[in-house]
């Protein structure tokens, strides 16, 4: 009898549970253009649940494990508009906005704050977009997909909230909101903030992907290695944290200012370069929010002799497993190439494995040889970053007529005792600055590369050796940081390449 009452007690409480909205579902969001609207959430099994926005309104019926969602009419960009969903209880969502969204992810480059980005002073100052809004997702490790995210709720853009906003993020969509010739001018714009720093591409694709190609092994095969060498990583650790705990106690008792604490490495059980961590709690309770498209900015952390090898097959896997999870067809995904810095590692790798990626439909890539910093992995100059993925945008995903890219390479063909190079995107070819042609190389059929001579004849480039009789291949800015300079007319710079892959 007493069970029997606890039941009915649980199923009375049960049947008035509170109609509940996942986080990314608040007040200020920016819901996507043009394609059904979806909201959706959580109540007691069986209840009844209406929504209504911007003129529609949809009823549906809670499944017996408590989730609901429709699907409403789309709607052209515009508003303030609010969303009413009604249950056992009323939500009302206010200033809701009509437009373009776009998640921004990927490592510290993407993470990195407007407040720290060049002239952020002045930035901050003038960043006055209330039809702009930003939602950041927090730091998340998942072992399987999760329905919901921690995050920071929807703020439209002012001095006092942009600070925080990912500089990458916020350049492009403004420049997509306020460009004169933009077709997206004045198309409000959602920011989906959902990054972290200094991690692999693997922990952002899923098991799924991950392992339904033979290729991507290696992803596994790392994180098995990080398991092995945890117990030596931790103790490690922990002597480093013991060392800072003293130095910090010491400072406090003498007034000066403690050591930054010990990093925790991101290669232990439940951090995050765990094969489809990030996925599983930072992108996958994304996906029910409909988007425009994507953003990326990584590869740091794949530019390893073990990691970079499969990088191009790892990253492309990756945006195909986003595309699959949304189920909007191939959504715009727009990333930044690596820009120039004194890395000693497989930087060089890492770029052309990003433009090989430029072969995947509705792709973009933002070139940034030219605009990094040789002695900091963080370059502050994001403007130009998001300038170039927003003429990606613009170009390709809205249509305009403007130039997005720099000088890419087509073919290459033997021409003589040289090799004639024949690219894209190469109106009003030039060396940036007057002078020669730097940056490429040229070999036999050894790959033996060698410093080589350039000159632009017409929309094409010779190029040759005296070193080199029979040529075989060519490169371009082949360096961690590459002495380079061709540019095009439009004065945007040429992807580094190689004739070979």
């Amino acid at each position: 009898m007493f069970r029997t009452s606890i039941a009915i007690l649980l199923l009375a409480s049960a049947s008035h549970a509170a109609v509940t909205l996942p986080a990314l579902l608040t007040d200020h969001m920016v819901v996507q253009r043009g394609i059904p609207v979806h909201i959706w959430g959580k109540a007691a099994p069986g209840e009844d649940v209406t929504v209504a926005f911007h003129g529609d309104s949809k009823s549906t019926k809670t499944s017996a494990i408590g989730t609901w969602g429709v699907y409403l009419a789309p709607a052209e960009a515009g508003g303030p508009f609010e969303v009413s969903i009604k249950g056992s209880n009323q939500i009302t969502l206010k200033d809701v906005l009509v437009g373009d969204v776009w998640v921004a992810s990927g490592q510290s480059n993407m993470e990195f704050r407007l407040n720290q980005a060049a002239n952020a002073d002045a930035e901050i100052a003038a960043a006055k977009y209330p039809k702009i809004r930003r939602f950041k997702v927090e730091h998340k490790v998942s072992e399987f997909p999760v329905d919901d995210v921690v995050g920071k709720p929807w703020v439209e853009l002012t001095p006092e909230s942009a600070p925080q906003v990912s500089a990458v993020a916020y350049f492009f969509v403004k420049n997509l909101f306020e460009s004169p010739t933009s077709p997206a001018k004045g198309v409000p714009q959602g920011i989906i903030d959902s990054s972290w720093g200094g991690t692999p591409v693997e922990a952002w694709t899923s098991y799924r992907a991950l392992s339904s190609d033979p290729a991507l092994l290696p992803a596994f095969t790392e994180w098995a290695a990080s398991m092995e060498a945890f117990p030596t990583v931790k103790a490690r650790y922990d002597v480093s944290l013991a060392t800072w705990n003293e130095a910090s106690e010491a400072a406090k008792k003498s007034g000066a200012k403690p050591p930054a604490k010990p990093a925790l490495p991101g290669t232990i059980p439940g951090g995050p370069w765990e094969p489809a961590g990030l996925y599983n709690g930072m992108i996958a309770p994304l996906v029910p929010y409909g988007i425009k498209g994507a953003v990326w900015y990584q590869g740091e952390s794949n530019a390893s002799p073990s990691r970079a090898p499969v990088y191009a097959r790892e990253f492309q896997a990756m945006i195909r497993d986003w595309r699959k999870a949304w189920g909007e067809g191939d959504f715009p995904f727009l990333f930044v190439q690596l820009a120039n810095y004194k890395a000693n590692i497989n930087w060089p790798d890492i770029r052309e494995a990003q433009r090989q990626t430029l072969s995947l439909a509705n792709t973009g890539m933002a070139v940034t040889i030219d605009v990094g910093n040789p002695t900091n992995i963080h370059p502050t100059n994001k403007q130009d970053v998001g300038l170039r993925l927003a003429l990606a945008a613009r170009a390709n995903v809205y249509g305009e007529k403007v130039e997005f890219s720099g000088p890419t390479l087509r073919a290459a063909a033997r021409d003589g005792s040289g090799l004639r190079l024949w690219l894209d995107h190469a109106n009003g070819l030039n060396a940036k600055g007057g002078g020669a042609l730097k940056g490429f190389e040229i070999a036999g059929a050894n790959k033996q590369f060698v410093a080589a001579d350039a000159r632009i004849e017409g929309g094409t480039i010779v190029v040759s050796s005296a070193s080199v009789a029979e040529p075989a291949y060519v490169r371009y800015a082949w360096a961690d940081n590459p002495e380079c300079n061709l540019y095009n007319a439009e004065g945007i710079p040429a992807s580094p390449f190689r004739s070979f892959e």
